[in-house]
C-alpha cells in the first residue's frame, strides 16, 4: 500500500536553502566587519531599517547609504557576534529569522552605556529577496 504525505518540492528547498546561505554569508561578513563581503550579498536596491523598542531609530535606502551607515557602525564595536537561532521561510521572497546579539563597545553611546561595555540584545530580522540578492533587512530588538 502506498504511503501518502505531504508532497515535497525540491525547487521549493533549493530556493530556501540559497536564502539561508546567503543570510549565512551577510551574518558572517558582519561579524567580522567585512564590509564588502556584506555588500556583495545585497541587491543595489537594498532598503534597510532598524527598530528598537518599537522605534525606529536607522534607515538607509540603496546600497550607497547602506554602505555608509555599515562604516558608521563599524566604529562603534570592537567586537560583535549576530547568531541566527531559528529560521522561517514565509515564502519564496521572504525570510524570517530570530537573532542572539553580543557586542562589545568601541565607544561611550547617548544612551549611557560605556566602552567596554556588552551589549547583548535578542530579536528578529526579516529578509525579502530580489535577483538572488537581499533587497530588504528589517532588525527588530
Amino acid at each position: 500500500m502506498p504511503v501518502y504525505g505531504p508532497k515535497i518540492n525540491p525547487t521549493s528547498i533549493m530556493i530556501e536553502q540559497n536564502k539561508r546561505d546567503l543570510i549565512d554569508r551577510y551574518l558572517h561578513a558582519y561579524n567580522t566587519f567585512d564590509i564588502a563581503g556584506m555588500l556583495a550579498t545585497l541587491h543595489p536596491e537594498v532598503e534597510f531599517k532598524n527598530v528598537s523598542g518599537g522605534e525606529v531609530n536607522a534607515t538607509a535606502s540603496g546600497i550607497s547609504e547602506f554602505a555608509e551607515m555599515a562604516q558608521q557602525s563599524k566604529a562603534l564595536f570592537t567586537s560583535r557576534q549576530q547568531t541566527m537561532t531559528a529560521f522561517e521561510a514565509a515564502d519564496n521572497d521572504r525570510v524570517s529569522i530570530n537573532v542572539a546579539y553580543e557586542g562589545v563597545l568601541a565607544a561611550d553611546l547617548p544612551n549611557g552605556m560605556k566602552a567596554g561595555e556588552v551589549l547583548k540584545l535578542h530579536g528578529r530580522t526579516e529578509f525579502e529577496f530580489k535577483d538572488d540578492r537581499i533587497s530588504r533587512i528589517a532588525d527588530y530588538s
